[in-house]
């Protein structure tokens, strides 16, 4: 699985830097100073040489020393320069360039891997449309800190199926908190919780209690109660306790976790909503004093004083945002990234801290399935898809072995469903993919990618260069067409970031021109991600993901060619620009380009390449005199999830947006509009039509 990040220019995702050092076992480094440099350029550079990490301003990994008089990386990243004490002496983005006078500095940049420069010189920022370079006075020692995020589980708990122990093994989820600060709205200051599995008897190591908050979250001791607060336990840092009520207790006083219209479910959403967001807006009277526009939009409206919950205890802080009405903040909350719908079984609890880290919101269903809404049945997926131009080698085989099911609705970006049941939309959570994530290590290879195509009728499918059209982050790309069935298996089993698979699957196998190819003949599969664009693929992607693979996208039951050649090349295009598996899929639905056919297994959350920024979808609507409403779309990531913030490159734009959703339109004219399209290559949606931001030509196309 590459960790490359792919350029992206429309705007800038930031992250904290400054941050308590994790020096808990489990916790993987993955050649940080290797990842960081590949952005540095120097002119005059000696070879890096490590030198030690004590002593540094920030906590790293790794530092490594060299000299030179310039560093110019090929996107733009803001920086922010502090001086010895910590204080911010200037801030660095794509309006502002900063000369500063000799000195000793701190600086922080917005890459995907924590990187500091310590330098003693004197610094001039230049700031390009497409770059950004930092000149020294002169050729002087310059030293790289880096530190990369803690992405893999520090440690195991084990529970029994007993809902009283899954409640504590629930409550160690807080343990991988960096901070009960306002800052660990920050996704990079929620580390990964430990992972769950089940035997004779509870034990929590003593490393992996959960914090001292003053947090108890109390909930009677059935699983239809437990999974939903698993998010907020995790944020809060809260110990969950059996109790006859659902609610949140403090030293200082408690809240219901129960509503006469939301109920259980909804409340405990709103606890979890409020919480991210009223920290977000008092995390700006810390080391990030950034103007934000949901503060502003919030402020005055509600009788908060930011300045001194910044300094409060947690639990004195969150009481004080639930005496906020929601009322007066849902115009302002980000969509949520992540709903996820689980089943009443005990085990779905080992899949929790895989998907915690994004705070998703958690339903439970009942082991009849999905809560208030019908169970789907074979016949109604081919309602959903029926077509009439699919060719046929082989007898149509049965529906998947599992019941359709079919989740509630819910407002976020990406649905995910976690028990028995094949879930129309949406993502499939298997477990196996999650387990091959964590095993995958890093690379800072060009990304793989192998691309298959066993039917002839379906070559225009990659016939436009899907992945070559980036310059800074080539892809290898690998073609082969009308594969044998031994072809097949060894393309399966060599090392790839992503395998598109053009073709038929019969039988629950490959259709190669010699045979069929069950995937349980592939022992051992060596690629990550996949799509397979194929009539009935559910169960082959299933069994990649359960051999080796870590997540992909499948369909149900028959697709036509000509469907399938628009569907997969815009995800492949969608996924080039770096969405997720789950966003990718959930953009084609949303424009109407794929219907309930196609569904994701596995880890749904993972990119065949990582954006510097959140990816994002552009709408464009015309307003006369060469002005044009401009809409964005963000995305989270697992890089930038829940808790980011974004500074829009638009001219005179200031203020930074929470991500998650959309952000408010702005006004631009032609130039303004065709200069910002061209900054990244990504998705543009006008008058219903899907567009790509690198084509486009404004006034041709938008008028």
């Amino acid at each position: 699985m590459s960790d490359v990040p792919v350029p992206n220019t429309i705007g800038r995702s930031v992250e904290p830097l400054f941050r308590p050092r994790d020096d808990r076992p489990g916790v993987s480094i993955i050649d940080p100073l290797e990842r960081c440099q590949y952005a540095i350029e120097t002119s005059q550079c000696v070879e890096p040489r490590p030198v030690s990490v004590d002593g540094f301003a920030a906590p790293v990994s790794a530092v490594a020393r060299v000299r030179t008089d310039r560093i110019e990386f090929p996107f733009l990243v803001s920086a922010f320069v502090r001086d010895t004490s910590g204080e911010l002496v200037a801030t660095v983005d794509h309006e502002t360039e900063v000369t500063l006078p000799s000195d000793e500095y701190y600086v922080e940049l917005t890459t995907p891997v924590k990187t500091y420069l310590r330098v003693e010189s004197a610094l001039d920022f230049e700031v390009g449309d497409d770059r950004l370079t930092l000149s020294l006075g002169d050729e002087s020692p310059l030293e790289i800190g880096a530190r990369s995020d803690h992405t893999r589980p520090a440690g195991t708990v084990t529970t029994t199926s007993d809902p009283a122990d899954v409640m504590a093994a629930i409550s160690s989820f807080g343990s991988a908190l960096k901070t009960t600060s306002p800052e660990r709205s920050f996704p990079t200051l929620r580390g990964h919780p430990p992972t769950v599995e089940f035997g004779d008897e509870l034990h929590v190591p003593d490393d992996l209690q959960p914090p001292e908050t003053g947090v108890t979250i109390e909930v009677p001791p059935a699983f239809e109660f437990v999974f939903p607060v698993a998010s907020l336990a995790y944020y809060l840092g809260a110990t969950v306790v059996p109790g006859d009520t659902p609610r949140i207790v403090t030293d200082s006083g408690s809240h219901a976790l129960d509503h006469p219209e939301r109920g259980f479910e909804g409340e405990t959403a709103r606890v979890l909503k409020q919480a991210l967001l009223l920290d977000c807006l008092t995390r700006t009277e810390g080391l990030y004093r950034f103007d934000l526009h949901e503060r502003r939009e919030v402020e005055p409206f509600v009788d908060l004083d930011f300045a001194a919950l910044y300094d409060a205890s947690l639990s004195d802080r969150l009481l004080a945002y639930l005496d906020v009405p929601f009322s007066l903040l849902d115009d302002v909350l980000p969509t949520w990234r992540l709903a996820v719908q689980a089943t009443d079984d005990h085990r779905n609890a080992a899949q929790l801290p895989y998907v915690i880290r994004d705070l998703p919101i958690i339903g439970v269903a009942t082991t009849d399935g999905a809560s208030s809404e019908p169970v789907a049945t074979a016949a109604d997926i081919g309602e959903f898809t029926r077509t009439t131009d699919v060719d046929r080698r082989y007898p149509v085989e049965p529906a998947p072995d599992e019941r359709y099911v079919v989740p509630p609705k819910t407002e976020t970006l990406e649905h995910a469903w976690l028990g028995d049941g094949a879930p129309v939309g949406g993502n499939k959570l298997v477990d196996a993919g999650f387990e091959h994530r964590v095993d995958r290590d890093g690379s800072t290879d060009d990304p793989q990618i192998t691309i298959i195509c066993n039917d002839p009728k379906m070559e225009a499918e990659y016939r436009d260069s899907l992945y070559y059209h980036r310059d800074e982050l080539p892809f290898d790309v690998t073609i082969d067409r009308n594969c044998s069935t031994a072809d097949l298996r060894r393309h399966l089993r060599e090392p790839t970031d992503f395998f598109h698979y053009i073709g038929h699957v019969e039988n629950e196998a490959f259709v190669c021109h010699d045979g069929l190819l069950h995937p349980d003949d592939v022992a051992t599969v060596g690629v990550d991600m996949f799509l397979l664009n194929a009539c009935r693929s559910y169960v082959p992607g299933k069994r990649l993901i359960e051999a080796g693979s870590i997540g992909g996208i499948v369909t149900y039951s028959e697709i036509g060619n000509a469907g399938a050649t628009v569907i997969g090349q815009t995800i492949a295009k969608l996924l080039n620009a770096g969405f997720p598996l789950r966003a990718a899929l959930s953009i084609a639905r949303r424009r109407r380009l794929v219907g309930n056919q196609y569904v994701v297994v596995g880890d749904g959350s993972i990119q065949v390449v990582q954006s510097e920024s959140a990816p994002v979808v552009f709408s464009v609507e015309p307003l006369g005199d060469d002005e044009y409403a401009l809409g964005i779309r963000t995305y989270p990531t697992n890089q930038h999830s829940m808790g980011s913030f974004l500074l829009p490159y638009i001219d005179d734009e200031e203020s930074y947006y929470l991500l998650g959703g959309d952000l408010p339109t702005f006004t631009v004219t032609g130039d303004e509009l065709q200069r910002y399209l061209k900054l990244e290559d990504t998705a543009v949606v006008y008058d219903h039509d899907l567009y790509w931001s690198s084509d486009v030509d404004v006034r041709r196309d938008f008028s």
